[in-house]
């Protein structure tokens, strides 16, 4: 019992430190784009930061979309160029519907950070805390992964490309310009002149930034909550093996011990519930977009390709690998999820329930029943993610571009 009680008082000392190791990259992404949920009691001073900083990006994506939806419109002539910015500007269409999801999901966002720490705070043992920091580490690789790509993406799109293509020259070499990432029609500001080009280049990096940004925090957000609630069918699974006998340092009955293991279980399915209802809209946004986005780069990674100026090439490259792993990183957490689900109604089973006396192993058919119901994460309750979705997604993208490359020869 001494055992016991001193590896409960370390872990609950320590709660604070294992929580902040869980959600720190979160914390990091969303604070900067004004979703990270505020305090239940929060300050007018926080309240302002966060309307600011909302604002700030909104404007920031408009400065791209705006002036660019317009220069598509009315500017360009020929279908490969609309197409080429058509397929850029769907990228930040789809990165601000998903800021204004999450902005609107704010308290969503606050009852699924107030589960993990609750779950951390009432952490039981030391098994369940190796558990729990496993799945917290390895949801952090996966943003560390998805960041690296979409941050590489910015460097090579924004700053990289355009000065590898160098500065365009008119009027007999008196007027000298970068060209922008993203034009801008004239009639609305003549960007050739210095310093309206400069600062309207670095307000585009700025955005680009926002943008990607958002990309890694709603992928973050989702790993984030899919691996806790695997992290926590995990520890339900490590419960079962010991309903029957219990612990040697415990000193509980089975009626004690079930009712935990059927009150974590209830747990643990309000959480996935509750991820599924926030995550399935930008799940949907992610699939359809990120087929898109696939297709398009795919065709201009081919016809742009040249073994002399690799430059534009590698770029396409680069960002085709970008969202094609962000899609997958939310097929494969959903797939993960699902099997995790499927194991516990499994472990369930496996245990020595035949030895529980009366009617008390009645409760583990429950159990399994629960286990094979539809507990997983959707895209907008249209497509479950798995890896299954992810084959489709690519497939569907090499149709499109088999059709466009048809089309457009």
């Amino acid at each position: 019992m001494r055992v016991r009680m001193s590896a409960q008082m370390y872990l609950n000392e320590n709660y604070k430190n294992d929580l902040s190791f869980n959600v720190r990259l979160n914390v990091w992404t969303l604070k900067i784009i004004g979703s990270w949920p505020r305090s239940i009691d929060h300050s007018w001073l926080e309240t302002g930061e966060h309307i600011l900083l909302n604002i700030l990006n909104q404007g920031l994506l408009a400065f791209i979309m705006i002036p660019t939806s317009i220069f598509v419109v009315l500017v360009i002539q020929d279908f490969d160029s609309q197409l080429k910015l058509t397929s850029a500007l769907s990228f930040f269409i789809m990165a601000f519907t998903k800021y204004v999801i999450m902005i609107i999901r704010e308290d969503d966002i606050r009852k699924c950070i107030e589960y993990i720490e609750t779950d951390w705070r009432n952490v039981k043992y030391h098994e369940d805390r190796k558990i729990m920091l496993d799945n917290a580490s390895f949801a952090r690789k996966l943003i560390i992964i998805c960041a690296a790509f979409m941050y590489g993406g910015i460097i090579f799109y924004y700053i990289v490309l355009p000065f590898a293509e160098g500065k365009i020259v008119e009027e007999g070499g008196n007027l000298t310009y970068r060209r922008l990432v993203y034009p801008v029609p004239q009639f609305i500001l003549d960007v050739r002149y210095s310093p309206v080009n400069e600062i309207v280049y670095t307000m585009q990096i700025l955005s680009g930034f926002v943008a990607h940004n958002i990309t890694v925090a709603t992928c973050g957000l989702a790993a984030l909550l899919a691996m806790h609630a695997c992290g926590q069918l995990q520890v339900l699974m490590s419960w079962l093996e010991k309903l029957v006998d219990g612990r040697e340092d415990e000193d509980n009955n089975l009626d004690q011990r079930l009712a935990s293991v059927v009150e974590q279980h209830v747990r643990v399915i309000n959480f996935i519930a509750l991820t599924e209802d926030l995550l399935h809209e930008i799940s949907l946004i992610e699939m359809v977009g990120c087929t898109l986005n696939i297709c398009c780069l795919g065709y201009y990674t081919i016809i742009d390709w040249d073994p002399k100026q690799p430059i534009t090439g590698l770029t396409y490259i680069i960002l085709l690998t970008s969202v094609t792993f962000n899609i997958f990183i939310f097929c494969y957490i959903g797939e993960i999820l699902a099997e995790q689900t499927v194991k516990v109604g499994e472990k369930s089973y496996m245990i020595d329930w035949h030895r529980m006396p009366g009617k008390k192993g009645l409760v583990v058919p429950l159990m399994i029943s629960i286990s094979h119901s539809n507990t997983k994460i959707t895209a907008g309750n249209l497509i479950d993610l798995s890896i299954s979705s992810f084959g489709d997604v690519i497939k569907t993208s090499v149709t499109y571009l088999n059709m466009l490359r048809t089309f457009a020869t």
